[in-house]
C-alpha cells in the first residue's frame, strides 16, 4: 500500500479535527481578521500610490537648491590657514 498526496491530506485533516477541534474557531477568526487587515492595507497602499502619482505630475516645476557650509565653497583665506591638519590618522595618510 502506497501513500499518495490525497491520503496525506485526509490524515492531516483528521488529525486537525481530532486534536485541534477546540482551537479551530479561534484560528479561523484570527485568519479572517488577518485577511481583513491585509486587504485594507493593500487598498490604502493603492490609494496612496495614486495620490503620489498625481502630486508628481503637478510638481514638475524646477527646484533651486543652495549648498550652505560646504568645505569646497569655503573662503580662500580659510583654505590658506589650513596647516595640514586632517582628521585622518598619520598611519593612513598618503
Amino acid at each position: 500500500m502506497r501513500l499518495e498526496g490525497w491520503h496525506l491530506i485526509i490524515i492531516i485533516v483528521l488529525a486537525l479535527v481530532l486534536f485541534a477541534a477546540p482551537k479551530l474557531p479561534s484560528m479561523a477568526r484570527s485568519i479572517g481578521q488577518s485577511m481583513r487587515i491585509f486587504k485594507s492595507e493593500v487598498r490604502e497602499m493603492k490609494k496612496d500610490g495614486s495620490s503620489e502619482a498625481k502630486d508628481s505630475q503637478n510638481a514638475s516645476d524646477p527646484v533651486e537648491g543652495k549648498v550652505v557650509g560646504h568645505p569646497d565653497t569655503a573662503t580662500p583665506d580659510v583654505k590658506a590657514r589650513n596647516t595640514g591638519e586632517t582628521d585622518v590618522p598619520p598611519s593612513n595618510r598618503v
